[in-house]
């Protein structure tokens, strides 16, 4: 597992959420809020992946499409889609994704590297794996994903 996951605590809560078939986490405490997709502004000349801003409460909210910046498929109607809000290097960034899951505790322990055939562009984009008995849960590195 990478450094960038904190290992000084024994439990995470995983907030989880969808895109296309893939199940993401990431931990709960780096999560401000989630609400629907209100109004999005373009903005010309950003990344393909950055669908635009939005003012939410008077803070300008720059959203990202995570499904296009890790390269995966979505499955639903934008009606359906979620905005995650999370704090990253003192910004709010909204995390566009197809649906929201469960929060999920677990010991620090259960978070598996990821496998060796993960490789490439998608690889660097997650710190490790839980897996539950239900579904693998693949977890966001944010740093990646938004630097």
């Amino acid at each position: 597992m990478s450094n960038r996951f904190i290992k000084s605590k024994p439990f995470v809560d995983l907030a989880t959420f969808n895109i296309g078939d893939a199940c993401c986490g990431i931990d709960i405490l780096k999560v401000q809020e989630i609400n629907k997709l209100i109004q999005v502004t373009p903005v010309s000349l950003a990344p393909e992946y950055v669908k635009g801003i939005l003012n939410l409460r008077g803070r300008i909210i720059t959203v990202v499409d995570v499904g296009k910046r890790l390269g995966l498929p979505t499955r639903c109607e934008i009606k359906h889609q979620r905005n995650i809000i999370v704090r990253f290097e003192n910004e709010f960034i909204g995390l566009l994704v197809d649906s929201i899951g469960d929060v999920f505790r677990t010991e620090m322990d259960n978070i598996e590297m990821l496998p060796a055939n993960v490789a490439g562009n998608q690889g660097q984009y997650f710190e490790g794996v839980l897996k539950t008995q239900k579904q693998l849960i693949s977890i966001l590195n944010l740093a990646a994903v938004l630097g």
